[in-house]
């Protein structure tokens, strides 16, 4: 079937659905809106029987203006069954005269008092190197990596999954960073020195 004989069939279907709405919706009777409109005017009964609806409440409009309790603190951990509540923790107060040291400020630079800035290393590339494959005589070589799922191949210079760059391709290993330079690691071929 072409697109166009399944849009006719969609719209088709959609055009019956609508008018069925429509006709359920405007027929006469206890169901449908002008029946349930002429029963809550009589009362509560219908032409098609005694059954009268329970009365609807009182709507109060002075209870919306009541002022509300505030939640109770929690209690308990409810990832520790039967556990007290935790004490209040206080936020802790530093004092800007005396930073612990390898503490950096906002601006990237060791704060005062000493000490390098911290900066946490990035986590390994997990990427195996499955393979090299050379193309052509001489030509320039190929990494073949995987991360257990997937396979990707790449040459010196290019990006391998959107996050890692191929610094250099060798003999039996490859070199990769992070696309921003960070972490350079060394992959190898499985059984090479």
């Amino acid at each position: 079937m072409s697109r166009r004989t399944i849009r006719l069939i969609v719209l088709a279907g959609l055009l019956a659905a609508l008018a069925a709405a429509i006709w359920y919706g405007r027929r006469p009777g206890p169901s449908g809106p002008a029946g349930s409109t002429a029963a809550r005017r009589s009362g509560g009964s219908t032409a098609a029987g005694d059954q009268s609806a329970p009365p609807l409440p009182a709507v109060s409009l002075g209870m919306l203006d009541a002022s509300r309790r505030e939640p109770p603190p929690p209690t308990r951990n409810p990832f520790r069954p039967g556990s007290q509540p935790a004490a209040a923790v206080r936020p802790a107060v530093v004092n800007p005269s005396h930073p612990l040291p390898g503490l950096t400020t906002p601006a990237g630079q060791a704060a005062p008092g000493g000490g390098a800035p911290a900066v946490a290393p990035p986590p390994p590339i997990p990427l195996r190197l499955i393979g090299l494959v050379e193309v052509g005589n001489g030509g320039p070589k190929v990494a073949v990596l995987s991360d257990g799922r997937d396979v990707y191949y790449g040459r010196d210079g290019e990006v391998v999954d959107g996050r890692y760059r191929i610094v250099r391709i060798g003999n039996d290993s490859v070199e990769m960073t992070y696309v921003d330079g960070r972490g350079r690691q060394t992959l190898r071929l499985p059984g090479a020195p």
